[in-house]
């Protein structure tokens, strides 16, 4: 059994700026605008915080929620092995470089895809950003003890956090966050299974949890899947 990866690799609309929060070649930012005034959506990608996985493949994402009105900032991170903290250093400094860059007023939603999951949520339960409302977190990877033991991306863990356990990263282990949490996940996925979610959920009950009957892995980024209408409907509740 695979899942349709093409969303990854598939042609978009390039970004209408590039902005930086940092000297760091990856310290940017792609910034589609959006003709209409509304709250940001900030987005982090997934790629299991690999090198060879980079903001690049959630171009389709962008260009597909700009059209339909959203302002929307694709964030780029540091994606070193053994070296999680580069990353999420990198997360909280274009977070908190918004302000500088671009105009917050309305708000923003973060979502985060898989491995941006994790740091979504990690993000709303230590840093509770102003002018958050709310996180949509897509099949996140929440609780890395379990993703380490079900051995994920060939040891996709471990290769993140060097070697041990770092639950100051583990959103199953964080406090609940200030700011709304949604997650939605695919009953279909065989990347990031769902009961990874679930054991969030069991830990973190005030978060909505959506299953999605069918859905794998990328679906839930893919503009051209049956499913996207999930994360679109989610971010019109939070953005009204």
């Amino acid at each position: 059994m695979s899942e349709d990866r093409s969303v990854l690799t598939r042609a978009a609309r390039e970004p209408d700026e590039e902005l930086r929060y940092g000297d760091h070649a990856d310290q940017v930012i792609d910034y589609w605008h959006a003709k209409e005034y509304r709250p940001l959506v900030v987005f982090v990608h997934g790629g299991f915080w690999r090198p060879e996985y980079d903001r690049k493949h959630a171009r389709p994402l962008g260009e597909a929620l700009s059209d339909l009105g959203w302002p929307v900032l694709s964030l780029e991170y540091r994606r070193e092995p053994g070296d999680p903290d580069a990353s999420t250093s990198d997360v909280r400094a274009a977070i908190e470089s918004l302000p500088d860059l671009v105009d917050v007023h309305a708000g923003y939603v973060l979502v985060g895809h898989s491995a941006g999951g994790q740091l979504a949520l990690w993000v709303a339960s230590t840093l509770n950003p102003v002018r958050l409302r709310g996180v949509v977190a897509l099949a996140p990877v929440a609780d890395l003890q379990m993703a380490d033991r079900l051995g994920l991306d060939k040891g996709a863990v471990q290769d993140f956090i060097g070697d041990g356990v770092r639950n100051d990263l583990d959103p199953v282990h964080l406090p609940a966050a200030i700011a709304p949490i949604s997650i939605i996940h695919g009953t279909a996925d065989i990347r990031v299974p769902l009961t990874i979610t679930e054991s969030y959920f069991t830990e973190h009950p005030t978060a909505r949890l959506h299953r999605v009957e069918g859905a794998g892995h990328y679906d839930l980024i893919d503009p051209q899947s049956p499913h996207w209408h999930e994360l679109t409907t989610e971010l019109t509740r939070l953005t009204g």
